[in-house]
């Protein structure tokens, strides 16, 4: 008995140490089952972080996917972009472009002030042709968050909408423009430095020697000139124009030489394609250059070296009818060949012109052809308008010869350069016709616009002022058809000035009225009987010509007193013949 109860107490003491060590073993898992479970729980973690960033790419996608779509179809420039600092926020493209236009516009006309101690100058950015490429800005504006991928558009849309974005215009301008408008302000700048320059006269080399001054910083100035013009926001500010000492340059008499140096050649045409080569005089120092540095040697403001002038063989004048084969355009007028005086103005004036010769390019200046009219020349006084009413001048008569020539060159379809019309209407062509010209104040030109050169042929004899333009037809060659329209008439006024010197009551007419009237000449240009264009000339307003009365005032009183002192001063002669 006492063996099996000591038997069974052992059981009962081997199950409580099990039953002990077992409580112990799930309390303090073993290194092994550590790791296990860190491993589990790491896994767990990983899986679950995974799974966020796939949810949420997904969800960012979609939401990218939205975001630039919306976009994509926006017709419009996003919010925050502007163009030179210029808001053009949602925009359309001309939207943007009508803004941009009017405030550039504004921009290229204004004055940009210039400004050298008291000397005060300006320029335009018009006067160097300025132009600012707003179509490739507004373009890129345009295009932000629409022309990359879902990812740079969107990138490009959220960095915008953040922190904005302006574009910055490519400002173009003619860079020979520019140089020649600091030049020529630099030239007028008070003390500016005088360059040594040079010209012929005659059969002398005239050299004028340059002058110590200042010139403009030329880059410099140019820089704060684009700069300003870029600052399309503000108003134009006051530039100070950057300058420098300087010298001029040293005379170089080899240099000038060269310059001038020609060979003399005769003037000829040559074929296929026609061509009219004008002569040319030979230049050419007429003594050494050692003997001309001597004459540089002595201290001078001006210097004159002679000249060896070469005539050509053949000048185009001599080729005839090879150089100017085919009559371009004639015009004539006529005139009362019994007003002598007139006629011999009228004469004159066609002879200055008669053979004169223009290359393509060249300007005809109808005052520097003919010359001052004066009594030296030959002229007389005739018939002119002068302080609305016909006068008494020297070389009146003469806007008759410039008038038919002005036709002529219109039905030739040459440039015309400068033309002013009379203040009255005149008798010898009709209203939009006529070409006046004033000694030193009033000009007729035209310029030589064709391909090869031309002649004028001039005449005013036996009551007909005629005027022709010779030289070679071009390919295409119009009919020129001159229209003048007469818009509406301007009636005359009459005038009555008393004359002491008329009986009272007596009335004589001292210039008759004339009707003034507006118009407009047009020149229409046909080919093969087709009218090509019609281009206005001209609106031309002619005053009415006042008519003038003269109206007596003398009394009957004032006649017999008249009559009797008349009589006392034959006495009194008598007297003293006696």
């Amino acid at each position: 008995m006492a063996n099996k109860k000591e038997e069974k107490s052992n059981n009962t003491s081997e199950k409580e140490t099990k039953n002990i060590k077992s409580s112990k073993s799930k309390e303090k898992p073993t290194k092994a089952e550590n790791l296990e479970n860190k491993t589990k729980k790491n896994n767990h973690k990983k899986i679950n972080k995974i799974t966020v960033i796939i949810i949420s790419i997904i969800f960012l996608i979609i939401i990218s996917v939205i975001f630039a779509l919306m976009n994509i179809t926006n017709e419009n420039i996003l919010n925050n972009i502007s163009i030179m600092g210029i808001d053009v926020s949602d925009l359309s493209k001309e939207e943007a472009k009508t803004v941009l236009n009017d405030i550039i516009n504004k921009k290229i006309n204004e004055e940009i002030i210039l400004k050298k101690d008291d000397y005060e100058t300006s320029i335009t950015p018009n006067q160097i042709n300025a132009n600012f490429n707003i179509e490739n800005a507004i373009n890129e504006a345009y295009n932000i968050g629409k022309d990359g991928n879902i990812i740079a558009n969107n990138y490009n849309i959220l960095f915008t909408m953040l922190f904005g974005r302006n574009i910055d215009c490519d400002l173009q301008y003619n860079t020979e423009s520019m140089d020649k408008k600091i030049s020529d302000i630099s030239a007028k700048l008070p003390n500016s430095v005088k360059q040594s320059s040079y010209y012929i006269e005659g059969n002398n080399l005239i050299i004028v020697k340059g002058k110590q001054g200042v010139e403009i910083k030329k880059p410099d100035l140019e820089e704060k000139i684009i700069n300003e013009i870029k600052d399309i926001n503000n108003n134009s500010e006051i530039i100070q124009i950057p300058t420098q000492d300087a010298v001029p340059t040293e005379i170089n008499l080899e240099k000038i030489r060269n310059e001038i140096y020609k060979e003399a050649e005769s003037a000829y045409i040559s074929q296929n394609p026609t061509t009219v080569h004008p002569s040319v005089d030979g230049v050419d120092f007429a003594i050494s250059l050692e003997e001309a540095e001597k004459i540089l040697s002595e201290e001078k403001e001006e210097y004159t070296i002679p000249l060896k002038i070469t005539k050509p063989e053949k000048t185009l004048t001599d080729l005839g009818e090879e150089a100017f084969p085919d009559k371009i355009a004639t015009y004539s007028t006529r005139y009362d060949p019994s007003n002598l005086n007139r006629s011999n103005n009228l004469s004159i004036s066609a002879k200055k012109i008669d053979g004169t010769i223009l290359l393509p390019g060249e300007t005809f200046s109808y005052n520097q052809t003919v010359g001052e009219r004066t009594i030296a020349e030959g002229y007389k006084e005739a018939g002119a308008y002068a302080g609305g009413r016909v006068v008494q001048d020297v070389g009146g008569g003469i806007c008759q010869t410039s008038s038919t020539l002005y036709n002529a060159a219109l039905l030739a379809n040459l440039e015309i350069v400068d033309r002013s019309n009379h203040q009255f209407l005149t008798s010898y062509v009709s209203a939009g016709r006529d070409a006046t010209v004033s000694w030193g104040t009033i000009d007729f030109q035209f310029k030589n616009n064709r391909t090869y050169p031309i002649k004028i042929e001039a005449s005013a004899k036996n009551g007909v002022c005629l005027m022709s333009i010779y030289g070679i037809k071009e390919e295409t060659e119009y009919e020129v058809v001159i229209q003048s329209d007469v818009i509406s008439y301007i009636p005359y006024k009459t005038i009555y000035e008393n004359d002491s010197s008329l009986e009272e009551g007596k009335e004589v007419v001292e210039q008759s009225g004339y009707k003034g009237c507006k118009s407009e000449t047009y020149k229409i240009l046909k080919l093969n009987g087709k009218t090509v264009s019609k281009t206005l000339l001209s609106k031309d307003t002619y005053d009415a010509m006042d008519r003038i009365i003269k109206r007596g005032t003398k009394n009957e009183t004032e006649t017999n007193a008249t009559e009797e002192n008349s009589k006392n001063d034959i006495q009194k002669e008598n007297d003293i013949e006696e």
